[in-house]
């Protein structure tokens, strides 16, 4: 029978930082944190493998498994701290904590002060010689046990916690502001009205049992890893659930023993702007949770940040000291003993530490570390000022990227011109760099909701808990009146990329009337702010936005990338401003430019009109004559663009009832300008109406039934090429057929372009070289790509189609039911964001295959959507592509995902 619980105390350790997926990234950084002499409470870990179990067997098995190894471990922890668990006289209590082998931050379970009854909380007050220490940590354990073991939750999302409700009731009727001003018996009374809302909740009195309390306790921290908000962290991320959370029991430290006492988180460096600062927070006589769960706003650890965060807030430098004070200023010595365990954690981990810690009487205690959570453009400073530190060499540094939070870097921000113009209603803490602009919502729900609709929003909170999640990843940005930089709503907003605003003070929330108050103005539900989250600035209105600029780091990383990619990495563009916005991003070329986007602009819709009504071939002819200049013009502009790289442009895709006029005021203009009646105008119309145009009559065989089309637009590229290359242009035009997906389809359309390009040649006396692909977008055409490849000389896979026609979805309809598909289990992801490999992957690399079998030197990329996902991008580099294609703005995401394809590989 394999081990299932590891223990840790007293610089000994079963376990070490290396088994992380065993242990969680909390158990395995216990036991490494006490391997390197550092103080850590005496406890143990049951593993990860204990959670499948537990989902597989249900609890009573798991009890029975781990009962005796559970109870031997306990008994390693009374050993070492001279304490009894379940002890009336000596009590032995514990923290029952989750720790997945990936971060997710607030999403899982904790309970604190374990062990706790009528009996221990006397013997406790006792040896403390500290009542009321006593009975908070009592009123903490009922209050956590009950909401994280016993399911007492607000019953809707206006109502408070059902425990916050009755404090607050107490505070009011004792006529007292803060939780640290109620007396021994207020504590007492807390704890009474507690445990009668548990039995009134439950119908069963609260459990004095220590043994009881902690099966409870590690039964609902692996139950928590199946909540919502769990799994929907999880599904954001990409966790798979398979991984389940290891559970870690510790001796309880307290930071709440009164002013000599307290708990904070910190980090080794500034996980909004990845800046060499050490930085954090501490409440004083607090617990763990109340710093991250933002309910009380802390205090900064040292007076640098302290100083900083008072001139945010417009307090005094007299005041800041008096009330304020950081920790370097209330217990210098501690202070300076977590600032050197933070260097000494960095130098080890070779990265950015995030801790959490108490301090019980004057005595420092670790309670975590972890790599930290931390903005896009954190990531990027924090790896390349490592590397030029010669810590981590350009390999790590480019693995240590997350290449989808490189987007953020390239996020509007305010216009400062505007700014300076702005009206500032309220200001709090910089907790998430951005410029978010939205209307307000207050709760998750309303925020999805409306986020559906395509309107954007800023949610606004008393404090966010992990249950906001869904809102939050929907929100523009996060505004909260309660909470520090190291609160949930902090935390998360980083790892997300959103805006956030957190501990505004000043503002007051209404949840039931839906109104905040900033500045003396009251907001409704509805109404437009916006948040700059490198400031604490929150602007009434719409604040307009620009264009980022990119700093050295940024390309520093680009470069790298450059040096150890294989594959190139295109860009889909159809305009030259897209084409130049992309080089400037590194882009090596165009991998799809969509001809039919230039048509719908200006005047050049009446003549693709004309072309689609005319009743006969010379009609036809007539209107792509006058499209032929502007067709021309664009090829030369995007030529120009892409100077020295290849151009892929995808011949007319669409079906042509796309480009018709479907109202009759339109139908009628249109027939006025060709001399024909409205009535032959409506009857072109409905004869183009298809039932499944996407299957219709488009792509290749539009090419075949109307040859003229493929004549001009072959004209156009080519005459277009031609005349750049007079001016000195490199240019290198590849032209794509779409939806091939038979040898006659492609012999057809590449025999016309080849007659075009040779008559054009002849006429202009002069030639360049050129490509004809085709895009393999028709499951068929991946099946016989070794005929298709007898003529094409590239394939381009077009990925989204290609999904479409394997899975059989319907791309606009798929989201009515693959919502439903990734919350039930039956898809992992959505198919149309992120490759699927086992599918729609095999039919790619048997076209690669066959392809190249014809052809060795066939010329293979990608072009869907998928070609900037970071997953699908490595698939695809493991297959040999040359090159990936994606949106402008995916640019540098898909080459750092290439690069580390290059590097894995």
């Amino acid at each position: 029978m394999s081990k299932k619980i590891y223990t840790f105390g007293d610089g000994k350790a079963q376990g070490d930082a290396s088994m992380r997926n065993l242990l969680g990234g909390k158990g395995a950084n216990l036991a490494e944190m006490n391997l390197l002499g550092m103080p850590v409470p005496p406890g143990f870990t049951i593993t990860t493998e204990v959670c499948t179990e537990y989902t597989q067997y249900g609890r009573d098995q798991v009890v029975k498994d781990i009962k005796a190894e559970v109870e031997s471990a306990i008994a390693h922890v009374e050993e070492l701290t001279g304490k009894k668990f379940d002890d009336p006289k000596n009590p032995l209590l514990v923290s029952v904590r989750s720790g997945a082998r990936a971060s997710m931050p607030g999403m899982m379970d904790t309970v604190l002060n374990l062990g706790m009854n009528d009996a221990t909380v006397a013997s406790l007050a006792e040896k403390s010689g500290n009542p009321r220490f006593a009975w908070d940590s009592y009123r903490r354990f009922v209050q956590m046990y009950g909401d994280v073991v016993l399911g007492m939750k607000p019953k809707t999302k206006t109502e408070i916690d059902p425990f916050e409700a009755i404090i607050d009731a107490v505070k009011e009727e004792k006529g007292v502001k803060f939780d640290t001003d109620l007396s021994v018996d207020d504590l007492k009374e807390l704890v009474k009205r507690f445990k009668a809302a548990v039995k009134e909740h439950t119908g069963k009195d609260f459990p004095d049992s220590a043994w009881e309390q902690l099966w409870g306790g590690i039964c609902a921290v692996f139950d928590s890893w199946m909540n919502e908000r769990a799994i929907l962290y999880r599904r954001m991320n990409q966790i798979p659930e398979e991984w389940g959370t290891a559970v870690n029991v510790q001796a309880m430290v307290y930071g709440n023993m009164g002013n000599n006492s307290a708990t904070g988180v910190a980090f080794s460096r500034d996980a909004a702007t990845g800046e060499n600062i050490f930085n954090g927070e501490y409440l004083i006589n607090a617990q763990g949770e109340d710093v991250v769960a933002g309910i009380r706003t802390p205090q900064q650890i040292t007076i640098e940040g302290s100083r900083r965060w008072a001139a945010l807030q417009g307090i005094s430098e007299e005041e800041r000291a008096s009330k304020y004070p950081a920790l370097e200023e209330s217990m210098p010595d501690c202070a300076a003993e977590l600032i050197a365990i933070a260097k000494k954690l960095e130098a080890y981990f070779k990265d950015m530490q995030d801790m959490e810690f108490t301090i019980q009487d004057g005595k420092l205690w670790m309670l975590q570390t972890r790599n930290g959570k931390r903005t896009g453009a954190a990531m990027v400073k924090i790896a390349m000022d490592l590397l030029r530190a010669g810590e981590i060499d350009e390999k790590t540094a480019l693995n240590r990227m997350e290449p989808q939070k490189l987007d953020e870097l390239l996020h509007p921000v305010f216009d400062k011109a505007a700014l300076k113009r702005a009206k500032v209603m309220a200001k709090g803490l910089p907790a998430s760099p951005g410029a978010a602009t939205g209307q307000i919502v207050f709760f998750a729900d309303d925020a999805e909701a409306w986020a559906e609709k395509k309107m954007k929003v800023v949610l606004v909170r008393i404090e966010t808990s992990p249950e906001d999640l869904r809102g939050m990843a929907v929100a523009q940005g996060i505004l909260t009146m309660r909470g520090g930089m190291t609160s949930h709503a902090a935390v998360v907003a980083r790892g997300m990329g959103k805006c956030c605003v957190s501990g505004a003070g000043e503002i007051k929330v209404d949840y039931e009337a839906r109104t905040v108050e900033m500045g003396g103005t009251l907001y409704k539900e509805g109404d437009w702010i916006s948040l700059n989250g490198s400031t604490g600035d929150v602007y009434d209105g719409q604040v307009p936005t620009v264009e980022p600029e990119l700093d050295g780091d940024f390309g520093a990383i680009m470069n790298l990338a450059a040096k150890y990619t294989k594959t190139l990495v295109r860009t889909n563009a159809d305009t030259p401003r897209d084409a130049r916005q992309a080089r400037n991003f590194g882009a090596q070329g165009i991998g799809l430019c969509r001809t039919e986007h230039m048509f719908f602009e200006g005047d050049r819709i009446k003549a693709v009109r004309e072309m689609i009504l005319a009743s006969d071939v010379e009609g036809r002819r007539r209107a792509l004559a006058k499209l032929l200049p502007m067709q021309r013009g664009d090829f030369e502009g995007i030529f120009e663009a892409m100077d020295g790289f290849g151009v892929t442009i995808r011949l007319l895709d669409p079906p042509l009832h796309e480009f018709v006029p479907h109202q009759t005021a339109t139908q009628k203009e249109l027939a006025e300008e060709m001399g024909i009646t409205l009535a032959e105008v409506k009857a072109k119309v409905d004869a183009l109406e298809e039932f499944n145009p996407m299957l219709g009559h488009r792509g290749c065989r539009l090419g075949i039934t109307y040859p003229e089309i493929t004549e001009m637009q072959t004209r156009a590229i080519i005459e277009a090429a031609l005349a750049v290359k007079a001016r000195g242009i490199d240019v290198h035009p590849e032209i794509m057929i779409p939806l091939v997906g038979s040898l006659k389809e492609i012999q057809n359309q590449a025999n016309i372009i080849n007659t075009t390009a040779a008559k054009v040649f002849e006429e202009k006396g002069e030639s360049l070289p050129y490509l004809v692909g085709t895009m393999i977008e028709v499951p068929r055409a991946a099946l016989v790509a070794n005929q298709i490849a007898e003529v094409a000389e590239f394939f381009s896979f077009g990925t989204n189609d290609l999904t479409q026609m394997t899975f059989g979805f319907s791309r606009d309809d798929a989201p009515k039911f693959l919502k439903f598909y990734k919350e039930h289990g039956i898809i992992k992801t959505d198919p149309f964001e992120v490759l699927d490999q086992e599918g729609v992957g095999q039919l790619v690399e048997m076209g690669v295959k066959k392809g190249r079998a014809t052809r060795p030197e066939l010329k293979v990329g990608i072009c869907g959507e998928h070609g900037g996902e970071p997953s699908s991008v490595k698939f695809c580099a493991k297959l040999g592509m040359n090159y990936v294609s994606c949106s402008p703005f995916r640019v540098p995401i898909a080459r750092v995902a290439a690069a580390q394809a290059a590097i894995e590989d």
